[in-house]
């Protein structure tokens, strides 16, 4: 059997809704795509957009979590492709504070949102 699939979502689960959505928008340029109430109140979703591709990050805020996630060895990360100049991107980040890990010999680094997850940013090809 052959399946075909394509990907819809990754989701983080994140303590402060409004700060990561700020974050997601003013480090990569994500947008708000649509959100999930649930009918109790006890948790929100919001899908955040590229607007190019169709893949949603989408966030998730437990009403009764306000503790820090556990990330365990915060092996697996998100990969954003920048467009432009990706060392004055890079130079953005840091001044920020967001830089928190960097493979200069690779050509890349990570910036970690508020809960601490890390994001790898690469130049477009």
């Amino acid at each position: 059997m052959e399946i075909k699939s394509k990907f819809d979502h990754f989701n983080i689960n994140v303590t402060n809704l409004e700060r990561s959505i700020q974050f997601y928008e003013k480090a990569l340029g994500l947008k708000e795509h649509h959100r999930k109430e649930s009918s109790d109140g006890s948790f929100t979703l919001v899908y955040l957009t590229d607007g190019s591709t169709g893949f949603l990050l989408e966030l998730t805020c437990l009403k009764e979590h306000p503790q820090a996630y556990e990330l365990g060895e915060n092996e697996s990360h998100l990969c954003f492709r920048v467009a432009g100049d990706y060392e004055a991107i890079r130079q953005y980040h840091k001044e920020n504070g967001w830089v928190c890990f960097e493979n200069t010999a690779m050509g890349l680094y990570f910036i970690n949102d508020p809960d601490d997850y890390w994001i790898e940013v690469l130049p477009a090809k």
